[in-house]
Order: structure tokens, then sequence, then C-alpha cells
């Protein structure tokens, strides 16, 4: 089922209000009770929670750029491509719902991260996981929304894939 106007407007902003409050809620929860750098582990090391506050971009990339090109590049450049895809995923009104609520969960993600690049200078990430030889970099909630709406965007593609070879199929 795909939703139309008001409707439509209201689903998004209220996932885009999910993804950001649950982000906020935790990064909060991680300055106020947590000490810079302090680690707790759970599950036989598996899980180490931990506050580290991010001045670049993925796994840090950026820390070290010097202004302006730090602004434009961890700053602008992000705002520009959250307002497009925000843009993109209201406007397009023949938008499979997996890839909408994909969309508007990267774009939740994003501006919970550029919120706090912007309010406190840096990214508040306080997640790891390890399991044997593989592990993550730290993290936070915003970064799982993106993840998760990158992972919802590559189902949308393979399954309009299959949709697509389908019809074509039933074409012959």
């Amino acid at each position: 089922m795909k939703l139309k106007g008001a409707y439509r407007v209201i689903a998004i902003l209220a996932l885009l209000a999910l993804n950001i409050s649950c982000d906020q809620v935790t990064k909060q929860m991680m300055r106020d009770h947590i000490n810079i750098y302090d680690q707790y582990r759970f599950f036989d090391g598996h899980v180490t929670l931990l506050h580290v506050e991010n001045t670049g971009a993925f796994l840090s990339l950026g820390a070290k750029l010097v202004q302006p090109f730090r602004f434009i590049l961890l700053t602008l450049v992000p705002i520009l491509a959250l307002v497009g895809g925000l843009l993109f995923v209201s406007l397009k009104k023949n938008i499979h719902p997996l890839l909408g609520i994909g969309i508007v969960c990267c774009i939740g993600g994003g501006m919970g991260n550029l919120y706090d690049r912007i309010k406190h200078g840096a990214v508040t990430d306080f997640l790891h996981l390890k399991f044997g030889p593989l592990q993550t970099g730290i993290f936070n909630a915003a970064d799982v929304s993106i993840m998760v709406g990158l992972g919802l965007i590559l189902l949308d593609g393979f399954l309009a894939s299959r949709r697509h070879k389908r019809i074509q199929a039933g074409r012959r």
C-alpha cells in the first residue's frame, strides 16, 4: 500500500522523528552517564560500550582536515545531500515503499549525526562489536539507521530486478 498526500508527509516526518530521537536520546545518555573513553564490556567482550567524540566522518575520516575543507566536506555537502534526498523521497510519487523507507532511514541517521556535528563539534559514538576476527568501528544509533536504510535500498533494488524479470518473462 502506497501512502498519498498528507498521510505520506506525516509518515515521512514520523519516521524521521523516530530515527533522530532514538539517536539523540542514546547519545545524550552517553554524554550524561559515561565519561569519555570509559569502557564497559558485555557478553564476554563481544559488545563494548564506550564514549567517543568523533570529529571526522565514518571511521574518523576527515578528522584532520583543515578549515574550510572540513566544514565543506563534513557539514555543507551532507546538508545538501540530506535536503536533496528529502526532496526526492517527498516529491517522487511512484517510489516503492521499501525504497522510500530506506531513504528516510538514511536521511534520519544523517540528520542525527549532522546535528551532533553542528551542536557539539563532533559526533558521539558509543558501541563496538567484536566476534572473533570480525569487528566494527565504534558507531551510534544514527549509523545503525543509515546501515538499515542502505540495506532496505539494496533489498528494494534486488526485488525490483526480480519483479522486472518476471514481467519480462510474462511478456514473451
